[in-house]
């Protein structure tokens, strides 16, 4: 006994990644629905919104990285400035504040997006992650700009001999502290996404290849009653063997040659 075959000439009705068959359509919102011109604008205004959104946040991080970044000492003899402690590391201190604050900026950020968004969406991560750029670039700025100034010999002088003053604040690792609010905002939004985001809904089948399922079972059923004519035929055989396997248990029953009384 064999088991039921699909015609060659007939498509299984059964297999999603067939070809549809003629006449019928995709559903309404089914997988192959593209965002029409007007959405596509509506996903880039939304991204360059959220690109100036989170740039404008820089400024409130250059504010709290001029607050809370060590300052160098300097002190001067009236001949040079130097290091008033040679061994110290609030040079490295600022540059880890920075970066420090940065990264919970860049996670915070993606957490209002994702919470405002939560679909996402190309143009949004983008926006994201140039706004992060952005506002690390304007808090580096805001910070040298309102911190102590840049002409050290001026301040030096005002300052007199022999008295402490601060260093200019200063980006030594300027690559490393610029990207760290984009790559945390980009990773802290592909983790919500991924951990809470909306899940798409299974496409349904018969609806999407519509009338092509009614065809595949018609077809079905008609391949059904050849497997069963199909049967039929191969019983002849096995009746046929069982016949002559009778016919021989009676004849050596009885004996050969038969006996003469």
């Amino acid at each position: 006994m064999t088991a039921p075959l699909t015609p060659p000439h007939e498509p299984d009705p059964h297999d999603p990644w067939a070809a549809p068959p003629s006449g019928s359509r995709l559903a309404p919102g089914g997988p192959a629905s593209s965002p029409t011109a007007a959405e596509r604008r509506a996903e880039l205004a939304q991204g360059a919104a959220t690109a100036v959104l989170v740039a404008v946040t820089g400024f409130l991080l250059g504010l709290l990285w001029l607050w809370l970044a060590p300052r160098v000492p300097l002190v001067s003899d009236d001949t040079a400035v130097f290091l008033k402690n040679s061994e110290g590391e609030e040079a490295i201190g600022a540059d880890g504040t920075f970066v420090l604050l940065a990264l919970a900026f860049g996670l915070l950020s993606a957490v209002a997006v994702f919470l405002l968004r939560r679909r996402g969406g190309i143009s949004l991560v983008v926006g994201l992650a140039v706004g992060g750029l952005l506002g690390s670039l304007l808090a580096w700025r805001v910070g040298t700009w309102l911190g102590p100034t840049s002409d050290v010999v001026a301040h030096a002088k005002q300052a007199g001999k022999g008295v402490t003053f601060d260093a200019p604040l200063e980006l030594h690792a300027v690559g490393a502290a610029v990207l760290a609010w984009p790559i945390a905002a980009m990773l802290a939004h592909l983790v919500l996404t991924w951990v809470w985001g909306p899940r798409d809904p299974e496409p349904d089948w018969e609806e999407f290849w519509g009338a092509g399922s009614g065809a595949g079972a018609v077809s079905g059923a008609g391949s059904g009653s050849g497997f069963l004519g199909g049967s039929g035929a191969e019983a002849g055989p096995g009746a046929g063997s069982e016949r002559g396997s009778g016919a021989g248990e009676k004849g050596g029953a009885e004996g050969w040659p038969p006996r003469r009384s």
